[in-house]
Parts: structure tokens; C-alpha cells; sequence
């Protein structure tokens, strides 16, 4: 009998979203507006410490809409994280923009403050800047941001925080998200809280918030008839999944400290393997967990990472490699890129090694040993087959 799915990341629902569901339903508020909306900005801008927060329809509006408010155009060059989902990037050729990607580090994961530093050189040595930098935070673990906002500030670049993984984590005490010009965050099925899909944008910047409010509406001028001056989006989060946000960030902190449980466990029982490293979490900081990565160094393991992939899926568990770089994707095979050092590409090494485990927040130890003991079998399977063991 086949066992059953153990999935990546799955919903994890709270039980209190009927009640909202129910409210927007009792007073007719289906619309994309509303109260559950309204409430929904001012809770998480307060949770995050953030002035003000518009909710759209998916990480990726929020991406657009930041990069529409900076004033990226055709023409223009945004710097964009390499080790990152395509969302990240997808708003840069919405603009007309030309992306340029920057590599990681093995510190964080995320963007190279030493290959952020040669990029913006070479920018300022071409007298052209890019026109913001797009600094992701990748699974839970926030990049290295006082050296990089550092860098951004010297040469005078907005810096738009991808957090959309990152809800709940802090670095040196400040919340994710809150570091760039803006924040995004995302609500997408699988994140550490859901709207099943939804997204966030956060400011200190009230004013600009509010036009994006008018560009994430159509962008309909005040007349009293429809009257449009500038191209807008149907971009704004339905009342009724702004409700089940509402209920979700309610059990935001026992989510995170589920993941990070859960991160534990695998540690604990992995960590002893030769070739087996997980994703560091920096210090002074910290991960909310979203996804537990692992690295597999074959020639300490015997096997490769889409090997121990494939023997989980045949005993139904969801494992995943880490994002295939920007930088490698047929998308952007024109696109210029600047690694960590002359002869490091770091992304694509953590692409080649990196296996995402399954850490949903409502996973059972029973389901977790499941798949420690399927990590062990493969691998004790491979020493077996060489005589090792």
C-alpha cells in the first residue's frame, strides 16, 4: 500500500479563517476592497513595523508595482539576486528593463556583497547605474543587508527587498522586509502563511503607497466616470482572502517556530553524515525556516542531490532542488552576470548540490522520520553497494 504524500510545504490553516470568510460573505464584501482588507495592511504593516501596507494580488504585483514607483523604464537596468524564483525577475522585463544578476555567498545564500560591489563599480564605470537593485531573501534567511544597503547607499540606488520567503524572520532585530525602499512579501499556497494567493508591499514611503493603491486599481483618475490618465493594473487582493491573511498572520510566531523546530530535527538527525551541510543562518539573525536546504557533496555522500530527489519521490515524498540561478535560465541567457569571485559561481554550485526537504508547519514527527530515515537509507545504500559499511 502506497504511504501517503508528504508535501513540500502545504497550507497550514489556523481554523479561524471561516470567521472572516463568513463575515466578508454576511456583509456582501466579495469585491477586491474592503474591510478585511484594510485591517489586513494595518496588521501586518504593525507586525512588521513598516508605516503603511498596500495587499495585492501576489508577491509578484508587489515586485511590479515597487519597480513602477521607482521610475524603471525601458531602457533602464535593474540588478536582480540570481539564486531566486523567476518572480523575482519577471517584473524587470515588465517594465522593459534589462536585468543584470548577481551571485550569492555560502554565508547566506543570498546576494554577494562582493559581487554587488564589482557590479555597481563596472555601473559606475559605464556611467550607468542600475536604476534600483532587487536584493532577495531566499527561504526564510536574510542577506547580508548592512553591507549591501551600504554599498546601495554609496552609489545612491533604491534597494527593493524581496522577502517574499522571508515573513517572520529578523536580522539584528529588525524584521525582514522593512530594510529597502520597499518590502515585498508573499501569500502564495505554499509560503509560512497564505491568502492561497497574495501578496504584500510595504513603505516608510506613506506617499507612494498611496499611488500604488491607484496603479494596483486601474489607476482610475478622480471624475465621476472612468476617466485614466496612466496605465494601471488589476492588481488589488480580494476582500474574502484578506480575511483568511488576517486569521493566518494571527499564528504567524507558532508558524515560524514550527519551521524552526522542524529545521532542528533534521539537523540533529543529518548533520552527523559526511558531505551533508545545511543553510547556515547568519549571525545575529533569524530564519524563519520557510524551507529546511541542504547541501550533498557527492564524493562525501557517493550520490548526487537529484539522486536522494528521486528516491524520496518513490516513496511519495515532495523534495525539490534549490532555484536554478537567473543567470542560467533561457530567459535570460543574454542577460550579464557577476559572480561571487573570478573563478566562484556560488549559485550554481548551490544549484548543483541543493535539496529542499519538506517542512510544512503542520508535518508530524512520524512524517519527518519518514523522510530522515528515506535521507539515511539512500545514502547508507550507496555505502552498502561500495563496501563501507
Amino acid at each position: 500500500m502506497k504511504k501517503p504524500r508528504i508535501y513540500l510545504s502545504p497550507p497550514h490553516m489556523s481554523g479561524r479563517e471561516q470567521e472572516y470568510i463568513k463575515e466578508a460573505f454576511r456583509t456582501n464584501w466579495i469585491a477586491p476592497l474592503g474591510p478585511n482588507v484594510d485591517a489586513f495592511e494595518k496588521e501586518l504593516a504593525s507586525y512588521v513595523g513598516a508605516s503603511e501596507a498596500v495587499a495585492v494580488n501576489s508577491g509578484t504585483s508587489a515586485i511590479h508595482l515597487a519597480l513602477s514607483l521607482l521610475g524603471v523604464t525601458r531602457g533602464d537596468i535593474v540588478f536582480c539576486s540570481t539564486l531566486t524564483f523567476v518572480a523575482s525577475a519577471n517584473p524587470i522585463l515588465y517594465q522593459g528593463a534589462e536585468a543584470v544578476f548577481i551571485d550569492s555567498d555560502y554565508d547566506s545564500w543570498n546576494m554577494s556583497p562582493q559581487a554587488l560591489q564589482r557590479a555597481l563599480q563596472d555601473a559606475a564605470l559605464q556611467g550607468k547605474l542600475p536604476k534600483a537593485v532587487i536584493i532577495v531573501n531566499l527561504y526564510g534567511q536574510s542577506a547580508k543587508m548592512d553591507e549591501l544597503l551600504t554599498l546601495c547607499e554609496h552609489y545612491q540606488v533604491p534597494v527593493v527587498e524581496d522577502a517574499a520567503e522571508s515573513l517572520g524572520s529578523t536580522y539584528k532585530g529588525k524584521p525582514s522586509g522593512t530594510f529597502g525602499h520597499y518590502g515585498v512579501y508573499s501569500f502564495n499556497g505554499n509560503k509560512i502563511i497564505t491568502t492561497s494567493g497574495g501578496g504584500m508591499l510595504v513603505s516608510n514611503d506613506v506617499e507612494s503607497l498611496r499611488k500604488a493603491r491607484f496603479l494596483a486599481t486601474q489607476a482610475r483618475d478622480p471624475a465621476p466616470y472612468y476617466q485614466h490618465s496612466q496605465v494601471g493594473h488589476n492588481y488589488r487582493l480580494s476582500n474574502i482572502l484578506a480575511g483568511v491573511g488576517r486569521a493566518q498572520l494571527e499564528v504567524i510566531d507558532e508558524r515560524v517556530k514550527a519551521r524552526r523546530l522542524i529545521f532542528e530535527r533534521y539537523r540533529q538527525s543529518l548533520s552527523h553524515i559526511p558531505g551533508i551541510s545545511f543553510m547556515p543562518e547568519l549571525e545575529n539573525s533569524m530564519t524563519n525556516r520557510w524551507l529546511t536546504t541542504l547541501t550533498i557533496d557527492e564524493k562525501e555522500t557517493g550520490i548526487k542531490s537529484s539522486q536522494l530527489i528521486e528516491a524520496m519521490e518513490k516513496e511519495n515524498i515532495e523534495a525539490r532542488p534549490v532555484w536554478k540561478p537567473l543567470h542560467l535560465q533561457p530567459l535570460f541567457k543574454e542577460a550579464s552576470f557577476f559572480s561571487h569571485s573570478e573563478d566562484e559561481d556560488v549559485a550554481q554550485q548551490l544549484f548543483s548540490r541543493g535539496v529542499c526537504l519538506p517542512s510544512g508547519s503542520s508535518m508530524t514527527e512520524e512524517e519527518q522520520g519518514r523522510i530522515v530515515e528515506c535521507v539515511m537509507n539512500t545514502i547508507e545504500g550507496v555505502y552498502a553497494r561500495q563496501g563501507i559499511i
